[in-house]
């Protein structure tokens, strides 16, 4: 269901498209019922339904993704009404909610399993303050009734377990059920708990499976409450890292927004963010306050404070035994060899740097192939682009470029050859040779310094 509007969100974009840990709500769960191999996903859309779809097109992967409107939005009910025409008889069907993302598979498999395809399977928890939520009524281990909260009596409202929202049901007993749903009650809406007095009705038995991890079945109605479940979501993630053998300085002060895969003896200090696929190798450090996406570091890397990689749709790979930063840029298509440095203030864009290659401060390489054991000064740069077209920049192995050089792409560098420091290169330059291009120095003597005038 992913028809609500959100309204205590304050915003313009659709709940379900609220991000946690970079990504829209909905496409958590979506995550999870390719987990489960379902056979088709239909997803309720309503407030901002165009922007929803258009959101989700192409993101179901191998699963089957329908779209379905709820217009106008007259409950839970009515919202799972919309989808009848698109459910086969012969499932089971899981409904889940837009804005609870941190559901888990295996949750759900049990669900499953106890509605084995002919009963109705309830997810439920306890909660210390349960207002605003529908009452389970039981008898014994069989469910008998939810009671919305605005409908329950003074009784009914001490009961501390409360329906999650999540179900799983037969399709075929479902559409029957559906059709049956009336909206007379406090709100004036079709519930969809409604069909559990339905399904006592038909003799077919309700059960329900209690978690006690509220964070799986917590929703999200406001920014106060994505925050926190953002937060959840992160410490889950910095305790698997650290019972995987990964080392974080401080667990509180990690955010993985993607997939983050290490090796043993692995080091993140504090304040790091990971985003998209990065993979990091056997020993490898991390320094504070670093941005790495889309990206592979070999063993023994080290990448110090500060660092910015972004691998894009490119991404970006690190040597083993690299040294990058601090305050580097590493953008998409740079890769770098074994033992490369990338020094303070550089910045690297679609580029190779073979093993031993330096570049250790104030520099920028764009688009340029650099060779084994270069060292490429401070100050210097790649002119690679000319206002409408990219060139590239071949530097050989063993080149020197000194300080403060300008190399005008498209131009080479032959092995061994040296630059010397403040030349504007546009001509190639032979191996073993030296290129020099700058202006005379001129010294004037006997000059005076002009004065500021009195007033």
């Amino acid at each position: 269901m992913a028809a609500g509007k959100g309204t205590r969100m304050k915003s313009r974009i659709p709940k379900v498209l609220q991000r946690l840990a970079h990504k829209p709500l909905v496409l958590h769960v979506i995550a999870t019922a390719q987990q489960l191999q379902a056979r088709k996903a239909v997803v309720i859309t309503g407030h901002g339904a165009q922007t929803v779809e258009a959101a989700l097109a192409g993101q179901g992967g191998a699963l089957d993704l329908a779209f379905v409107r709820q217009e106008p939005q007259l409950g839970t009910g009515h919202a799972v009404q919309q989808a009848v025409p698109v459910l086969a008889d012969d499932g089971v069907v899981v409904v889940l909610s837009g804005d609870v993302p941190l559901t888990q598979a295996a949750t759900l498999q049990a669900l499953i399993a106890l509605c084995a395809g002919k009963h109705l399977a309830l997810l439920t928890i306890d909660l210390p303050d349960p207002t605003g939520y529908g009452r389970v009524v039981r008898s014994g281990e069989v469910v008998q009734a939810i009671v919305e909260h605005k409908d329950a009596s003074a009784e009914q409202r001490a009961i501390t377990e409360i329906y999650s929202g999540i179900m799983a049901v037969p399709a075929a007993l479902l559409k029957g059920w559906l059709a049956r749903l009336d909206n007379r009650n406090a709100q004036g809406e079709y519930y969809l708990t409604d069909i559990v007095k339905f399904a006592v009705q038909d003799g077919v038995t309700v059960l329900a499976q209690k978690t006690t991890d509220a964070v799986q079945v917590a929703g999200i109605n406001s920014p106060q409450q994505l925050a926190e479940l953002e937060r959840s979501f992160q410490h889950r993630q910095a305790l698997a890292l650290m019972e995987a053998g990964v080392r974080l300085a401080d667990p509180a002060r990690l955010d993985v927004r993607g997939r983050l895969v290490c090796g043993t003896d692995v080091e993140i200090d504090v304040n790091c963010i990971f985003e998209g696929e990065v993979s990091l190798g056997d020993g490898v450090r991390i320094g504070a306050h670093c941005v790495v996406a889309n990206c592979s570091i070999a063993a023994n890397a080290v990448i110090h404070p500060f660092t910015h990689i972004d691998g894009g749709t490119q991404s970006v790979t690190v040597g083993e035994g690299a040294l990058i930063g601090p305050f580097a840029r590493l953008r998409p298509g740079a890769q770098l060899g074994a033992q490369v440095h990338i020094g303070n203030f550089v910045e690297v864009k679609n580029s190779t740097l073979a093993d031993g290659a330096k570049a250790n401060h104030l520099a920028y390489l764009g688009d340029a192939t650099v060779g084994e054991r270069v060292n490429y000064g401070a100050g210097s740069i790649t002119a690679n682009y000319d206002g409408a077209n990219k060139h590239r920049t071949v530097i050989e192995a063993d080149v020197h470029v000194g300080s403060n050089c300008v190399l005008v792409a498209p131009v080479t560098l032959g092995a061994g050859s040296t630059i010397g420091g403040g030349s504007t290169i546009t001509k190639d330059v032979p191996a073993g040779a030296l290129g020099v291009a700058r202006g005379k120095q001129a010294v004037l003597t006997g000059w005076t310094r002009p004065v500021k005038a009195k007033k």
